[in-house]
């Protein structure tokens, strides 16, 4: 299990606010049923439009490294319990903090990667990863089969990545507003996603919890359609995640 404090800190030019008012980050109002068709077309139209690039992933990680296609691994999902008084009673010690997922990717790191069984956070230039796995990662390619995790309705195209448990327990010890990102369903891209590029340190998850919660304020379809044009230049052009 990783250990988010033996990261090495780094200074951040974000200055990260705390938070006192767990409420002010209820997400606004808005149709349920309403937002599940929304990201269920556009889960059908993505998955058509973007079907050659899959088939064409598919088939390179086939050729170029031993082991499955596809990765799939165990993430904290939505918690329903917004109520902070209600979660913090209901919590026990085998509490995720929300509703476990199998969550689906391209496959971009050896079959070994984490053989000790440990969950180990990717880091840049990190060695565990295979040669298309690079690539993939940088253009985001990777996370295309989490469409089907958004047919699901496990996940919505945009909103706060989803982490694995061991992690999520870790982080949310460490940085108190973390929970919070549980309030909406994960997402494959979000507005921290195109504003910084992987963690590799524990600062750098807070600033991204900082944008989650940024999100959550003023969550909502058009914000939605804005983030997922944003995404675009991020992984043709890898640009924007800075």
């Amino acid at each position: 299990m990783p250990d988010p404090e033996g990261f090495r800190t780094k200074t951040v030019s974000r200055e990260i606010r705390p938070v006192n008012n767990f409420d002010d980050f209820t997400p606004n109002p808005r149709s349920e049923t309403a937002a599940r068709i929304f990201n269920f077309v556009v889960a059908i139209l993505m998955l058509i439009a973007a079907s050659p690039i899959m088939l064409l992933t598919a088939i390179v990680i086939r050729l170029t490294s031993r082991g499955p296609i596809f990765y799939t691994q165990t993430r904290v999902g939505l918690d329903r319990r917004w109520n902070r008084t209600r979660a913090l009673r209901e919590r026990r010690s085998e509490d995720l903090g929300g509703s476990p997922f199998t969550i689906y990717k391209f496959r971009s790191m050896r079959v070994d990667a984490e053989a000790n069984g440990q969950a180990v956070w990717a880091r840049q230039d990190d060695d565990r990863v295979t040669l298309i796995g690079k690539f993939i990662r940088k253009t985001r390619t990777d996370e295309l089969p989490q469409l089907l995790n958004v047919l699901r309705g496990e996940m919505n195209i945009v909103g706060p990545r989803p982490e694995r448990p061991s992690i999520f327990v870790r982080l949310r010890e460490s940085i108190e507003e973390y929970p919070i990102r549980q309030r909406v369903k994960p997402g494959i891209t979000g507005l921290a996603q195109i504003n910084n590029k992987y963690d590799e340190c524990l600062d750098d998850v807070r600033r991204k919890v900082d944008y989650d919660l940024q999100y959550l304020r003023s969550q909502s379809i058009a914000q939605d359609i804005k983030i997922m044009v944003l995404t675009v230049p991020v992984m043709i052009f890898r640009i924007g995640a800075h």
